[in-house]
């Protein structure tokens, strides 16, 4: 059986699902080296010598493996360089890096001096794997066109072979998604008054404002909504999160992180309409699980959003208050039928076969 050893500084969240599922789909013999979803920044600058650290203090048979396979968090030029000094290291491994994001694709703050330094070190680590998937074809297309105005920057440096070289190693692979607690989780909520799903990170890069900013001209209209308040939230957050708490109190039937896989599920089965106002997005995993469940999608026509979804669940700039009002009136719902039609692309069952050919296959 082929061995494979995962390297994961962000061991959370859509990474540890995504490396939960591809253990239990795709046989292999696995070894786990994780770090905790904090402290990204430290991560990417040095998870790198804390791996090849721990890998060293391996017993000498278990050094050998066919695959790495690392997640954007980690240098991968660095960790080569470290793990081919180590006693019993097979040269021959192949490096494998699934790009969930790439920092060129995360809008920048203003002021932000390190911006560069952590585009650099993805940009370093696609070079220094044998193969690179991106979780969709907008976050791949983001990369190698930020890393073709990068290149470009070295005025002296004829770089343009490295955006040749990326191309040919990159495709790619959407994550793939278990959905048997969503199909074995019970019969829809039949709801009076249509139910909203919001089931994203509660940050500015979700674009909040805009999603409450339009609930309550809805409600100024005396369109009725009940809503669901999911997603991971941090020390701190958006204040439109505390200020819709108090405005839409009756309206709110949960908010707040859920407490297991479970309970998530559950709520969105309660749902009707799941909602994204977000200005980054790479996937759209949650979404996935929510049109899975039988929630109706409303999203902005930009992002990851046109790849993955049916144009009659886009609206265009401006458009949202009118779309989501539509999909409230209409009552529109989607068949158990429909759904799979939509969702089934995104399973695992579906995707298993080519990310076994991805680990495995050296050409």
């Amino acid at each position: 059986m082929k061995s494979v050893l995962v390297l994961e500084p962000y061991y959370g969240g859509s990474h540890k699902h995504f490396l939960d599922g591809l253990q239990e789909k795709i046989p292999a013999k696995y070894t786990l080296f994780t770090l905790p979803a904090r402290k990204w920044k430290m991560r990417m600058q040095l998870s790198a010598p804390w791996f090849a650290s721990k890998i060293e203090e391996l017993p000498l048979f278990r050094r050998k493996f066919d695959t790495v396979l690392c997640s954007t968090f980690v240098d991968v030029g660095m960790l080569r360089a470290l793990l081919i000094r180590i006693e019993g290291w097979n040269s021959n491994t192949r490096f494998l890096t699934y790009f969930h994001e790439n920092q060129f694709g995360y809008p920048r703050q203003p002021g932000d001096k390190f911006f560069f330094q952590f585009t650099a070190i993805n940009f370093n680590s696609a070079l220094a794997s044998d193969r690179i998937a991106f979780n969709s074809h907008y976050n791949r297309e983001s990369f190698l066109s930020h890393c073709k105005k990068y290149v470009k920057s070295a005025a002296d440096m004829e770089l343009s072979w490295t955006l040749d070289s990326l191309k040919r190693k990159s495709e790619v692979l959407y994550p793939g998604i278990d959905f048997s607690a969503i199909d074995n989780s019970g019969k829809k909520v039949d709801n009076r008054v249509p139910v909203i799903v919001w089931n994203h990170r509660w940050e500015h890069d979700k674009n909040p404002d805009e999603f409450f900013d339009g609930l309550a001209e809805l409600e100024e209209n005396k369109v009725e909504f009940k809503l669901i308040l999911l997603g991971q939230s941090f020390l701190t957050w958006p204040k439109c999160f505390d200020k819709a708490r108090i405005r839409f109190k009756k309206n709110i039937v949960h908010s707040g992180f859920a407490e297991s896989y479970f309970k998530y599920v559950s709520l969105l089965q309660q749902g009707d309409i799941v909602v994204s106002t977000s200005l980054h997005e790479f996937y759209g995993i949650a979404i996935i699980e929510a049109l899975r469940a039988g929630c109706v999608p409303v999203l902005p026509a930009r992002l990851s959003y046109p790849e993955l979804f049916e144009k009659n669940f886009l609206y265009n700039e401006g458009e949202f208050v009118k779309c989501l009002r539509h999909a409230l009136l209409s009552r529109d719902r989607l068949d158990t039928l429909e759904v799979k039609r939509l969702t089934d692309k995104f399973s695992w069952d579906t995707l298993s076969g080519r990310y076994e050919k991805w680990l495995f296959d050296k050409e």
